[in-house]
């Protein structure tokens, strides 16, 4: 088992980035993964603590959001969004985050609790975890739901981390308290992670085509991928082993 995708997520439900390499930190999210959120107008939420992610504009409410994309500049702080039905946007979300919610609005249902401000939290990040989690996805697993389904899937409906070709769907399971490495860190499994309506968003479109909730209840459940904990920082490349230890 190799890993072939690294993604990470800066903006919480706002876009995803393809990476080749990233430098874990022990008992962190992946570095900028979802270290910003969208906090709307009903949400308690004030970046101070971790919270539920109730408390933020999401693709199981506003499936358009899943057809964003994103480049964060590390230096600079600054994101770059792209939509197929909206202008591009690069921004600061410390400073601009107004710019953010004037791009994003046309995207959500205006009948729900609409965006209205961004908040941050670094190293902690606004995973959908109570702990600082990076999940593990399977692409045989992937697979195995593309054959029942019918079709072919993008991987960004289960906006992962970590992407392992596995020889078999749903090993990761078995992986419940166990330690991973991949490259010069360890993870260990704590939790499978149960999935929702944005998963039913195309990330090409924003439109939902399919049912993958229903889909996955073929196996007696609706979890995709395993949330991990960062036990042992170290640098994970493309193409590193995965080794179950």
């Amino acid at each position: 088992m190799n890993i072939v995708h690294i993604l990470r997520h800066p903006l919480k439900s706002h876009g995803r980035e393809a990476l080749s390499a990233v430098a874990l930190r022990t008992g962190e999210a992946m570095p900028w993964d979802r270290v910003w959120a969208v906090a709307h107008d009903a949400s308690k939420a004030d970046g101070s603590a971790w919270a539920q992610c109730a408390n933020f504009s999401r693709g199981s409410k506003a499936p358009q959001l899943l057809a964003i994309s994103s480049t964060l500049d590390e230096a600079t702080e600054t994101l770059s969004l792209k939509h197929p039905d909206r202008p591009d946007l690069t921004f600061h979300p410390d400073t601009e985050g107004d710019r953010l919610i004037a791009w994003v609005s046309p995207l959500v249902p205006q009948d729900r609790a609409l965006p209205d401000r961004i908040l941050r939290l670094d190293g902690r990040g606004f995973t959908d975890s109570d702990f600082p989690s990076i999940t593990l996805c399977n692409l045989a697993s992937h697979r195995a739901v593309e054959q029942h389904l019918g079709r072919e899937l993008s991987i960004h409906r289960w906006r992962g981390n970590l992407w392992f070709d596995g020889n078999l769907p749903w090993i990761e399971f078995d992986w419940m308290g166990r330690d991973i490495r991949i490259g010069d860190s360890v993870l260990r499994v704590r939790e499978r992670t149960d999935r929702c309506l944005a998963t039913t968003a195309n990330p090409d479109t924003g439109e939902r085509d399919a049912d993958i909730l229903g889909t996955l209840k073929h196996w007696n459940h609706q979890d995709f991928s395993v949330r991990a904990e960062v036990i042992q920082g170290g640098s994970i490349a493309l193409g590193d082993p995965v080794t179950v230890l």
